[in-house]
């Protein structure tokens, strides 16, 4: 076997070869992570059978994913290793040396020991989901943050127009009359025909001419402040609000469109959809890192905290809250989801409301419940099935 050790970083990476017999083939050599750098690496790497090579590198960060991926696509076995591991290795030799060719080393031996996770397809699957989850989170923090913006320009301009809509402002009735005249005043001025339309029309038929007129007289008699600068404020929110929608949506169908690729098992939980799939696959990653459900649980922050001092033990402590936040919010979520339509888990949630817990307190014991399941569904691919 030929084993190659990559020390990443985030300009200039550092590699070298060795064989099974402990011979070194390339002394560590530097490249660059660009192009040119890439090939430089493939220059060395052509010499063997791609069946033969073990590429190895540590999970550090985001710096490796690109030439992960880039090896993986042209069809070399990489090794994913675990820091902890090149350090325990490091902590053993005599003398402390850190550098980036000494770290080759440690990482092929690592690789000789077996001590690293093969990277597979469903792996760079789960690499894809984790990051569009985290970004389509993005995204719903910012719209959200536009939303309350709008909100604050609408009091200050329309305040009445909150009681015209009962759902709320944030309707496609509501942002087509604004992105048409955001101002009270040219509200009142409307042709009550070319309002009523516009009513009807994007509220599909919901606003009949009475409540054009009503709103009409909403606008003529209206206590916001006249400023046209809202009204710009208002129309430059609503067109980042749009945005940010269509964002999320092309987001969500190439989430969608890996969920069904990878067809996994987690969307035969009923109440899990892909979207909430995708974040629990992407957040875990490679499940055989856990061993145990419980170790799943603080990855997730779901485990309970302890709290001890001297003889005293608390019997009731809230979750640590630390770990994957989204991945945590995924899994109470997806526990909500479940107990409207599982029986089992509906039953189990009624059990600790009866006991004196609160929703999220409840909600934190089924999604317990629910990391057992997934747990053992990932681990051995087999569809969801709770008596």
């Amino acid at each position: 076997m030929i084993y190659v050790g990559i020390d990443i970083a985030k300009q200039t990476h550092y590699a070298a070869i060795i064989n099974s017999d402990g011979e070194v083939l390339v002394k560590p050599f530097a490249f660059s992570n660009d192009h040119s750098g890439f090939q430089k690496l493939l220059k060395h790497l052509d010499s063997y059978s791609k069946e033969e090579l073990y590429i190895g590198m540590e999970s550090t960060a985001h710096y490796a994913e690109n030439l992960t991926s880039f090896l993986f696509t042209r069809g070399f076995q990489v090794c994913i290793i675990n820091p902890i591991q090149t350090s325990s290795l490091r902590k053993s030799n005599i003398r402390k040396t850190k550098t980036d060719s000494v770290d080759t080393y440690l990482i092929i031996k690592a690789l000789t020991l077996n001590h690293y996770h093969l990277y597979s397809e469903r792996d760079y699957n789960s690499l894809q989901l984790k990051n569009l989850c985290r970004f389509r989170q993005k995204l719903m923090k910012a719209r959200t943050k536009v939303k309350i913006q709008l909100v604050t320009y609408v009091d200050l301009l329309f305040p009445e127009l909150q009681y015209f809509f009962k759902s709320g402002i944030h309707g496609k009735a509501c942002y087509t009359l604004l992105k048409e005249q955001p101002n009270p005043d040219r509200i009142a001025k409307m042709h009550l025909t070319r309002l009523t339309n516009l009513l009807s029309k994007s509220s599909r038929g919901h606003f009949k001419q009475s409540k054009a007129v009503h709103l009409k007289e909403l606008a003529s008699q209206s206590v916001g402040i006249k400023n046209d600068t809202l009204s710009l404020q208002i129309l430059q929110s609503i067109k980042q609000i749009e945005m940010y929608t269509e964002q999320l949506a092309e987001v969500d169908q190439s989430i969608h469109e890996i969920m069904d690729k990878m067809d996994s098992v987690i969307k035969t939980i009923p109440g899990v959809g892909a979207i909430n799939g995708a974040m629990i696959i992407g957040e875990i990653g490679d499940i055989s890192r856990f061993d145990k459900p419980c170790q799943l649980l603080a990855y997730a922050g779901l485990d309970p905290s302890v709290y001890q001092s001297g003889n005293f033990t608390a019997a009731r402590t809230r979750m640590s809250k630390r770990g994957s936040k989204l991945l945590r919010y995924a899994l109470i979520n997806a526990a909500w989801q479940t107990t409207l339509v599982n029986k089992t888990f509906k039953e189990y949630y009624d059990l600790k409301v009866s006991q004196g817990r609160r929703h999220y307190n409840a909600l934190g014991h089924v999604a317990h419940k629910l990391v057992r399941v997934i747990h053992k569904m990932m681990n051995s691919n087999v569809e969801f099935n709770l008596a």
